[in-house]
């Protein structure tokens, strides 16, 4: 059958023999990779700090054309060369169909990205203020808003790391919308928020490697929701002390 979405699948290339025994290889994200298939809409990749799913995106991006550090497949700006090898190490089916667009965004390089952004010259895209002088919310809700469009790709490194609850879910709709407009979506995210996106594909990278979860059965979902089913009693036996025999 052909695929009209812009990703199907990644996996490790089999002709390719990695060293299991180091990084990145070692993580059980990349060593039990397997197929990892992406929904045509929207695909989370969750889990623990240091599992690998930050690692995963990075290989992600770059295997496709865009700049480790962010941004569009136009950027070519570094500002350390940090990123693992695993992109050489990936197999990447693709739709018969080429984005019209496309972005890789991570938080923690967010800075640097606009910086050159302002470089280029190019920040009317974006917004009409520098992004330098909005907050770093502010900054992605405009590169959201205004730079994003339908029919493209787009590779999300913790967006939430800059967004309240109540722009989480004004970036919520957003992704809706471009979603309605063509638009392939990945990210890797902590917020029980964005996972909360109807139908999307959820995988989680654990010690055994990565499963697909349902919204409702990752550790996310079930923290956030007992923690807010109770709060203060979560807290108290949070902060409990054992009392000295």
């Amino acid at each position: 059958m052909i695929s009209y979405q812009f990703l199907i699948d990644a996996q490790l290339h089999p002709d390719k023999k990695p060293d299991f025994s180091a990084y990145p290889f070692c993580l059980p994200a990349v060593r039990h990779l397997g197929r990892l298939e992406f929904d045509p809409a929207v695909t989370f990749i969750v889990g623990e700090n240091g599992s690998g799913k930050s690692t995963l995106l990075e290989a992600l991006a770059v295997a496709l054309g865009y700049n480790a550090e962010g941004g569009g497949k136009n950027f070519g700006f570094a500002t350390r060369a940090s990123h693992s090898c695993l992109h050489e190490y990936l197999r990447i089916a693709r739709g018969v169909r080429m984005p019209k667009d496309g972005y890789f965004l991570r938080a923690e390089s967010f800075f640097n990205l606009a910086t050159t952004i302002e470089d280029l010259d190019v920040g009317g895209a974006y917004s009409d203020r520098s992004l330098h002088e909005q907050s770093h919310g502010e900054s992605f809700m405009a590169l959201l808003q205004n730079r994003f469009r339908g029919k493209g790709l787009y590779i999300l490194d913790e967006p939430e790391a800059a967004l309240s609850p109540r722009r989480q879910l004004a970036a919520l709709a957003r992704i809706h919308e471009l979603v309605q407009e063509g638009a392939q979506f990945v990210i890797a995210t902590h917020s029980p928020i964005l996972m909360s996106y109807p139908e999307a594909s959820i995988f989680v990278c654990s010690p055994e490697g990565i499963r697909q979860r349902a919204y409702e059965d990752t550790e996310h979902y079930e923290v956030m929701h007992d923690f807010m089913a109770n709060p203060r009693g979560a807290i108290r036996k949070l902060l409990e002390t054992p009392k000295e025999p």
